[in-house]
């Protein structure tokens, strides 16, 4: 996920082309996990398996 000037944008670097953008954080991550499951539902519609990820994210808090 990218924090922009207008929003955000996020994709999956193990789904090509899925991607999604919205304005507030809950928003992209709500519409992110709609673009994946959507994308799952068109790779088992073409019979093809869901590929095994090959990255990996943590989210660690810092104190300011």
């Amino acid at each position: 996920m990218k924090r922009l000037e207008t929003g955000y944008f996020a994709y999956s670097p193990d789904l090509p082309g899925c991607v999604s953008a919205g304005t507030t954080r809950e928003e992209i991550e709500q519409k992110m996990r709609e673009a994946v499951e959507f994308h799952w539902d068109g790779l088992k519609l073409e019979g093809l398996e869901i590929p095994q990820p090959t990255t990996s994210s943590a989210y660690i808090e810092v104190a300011a």
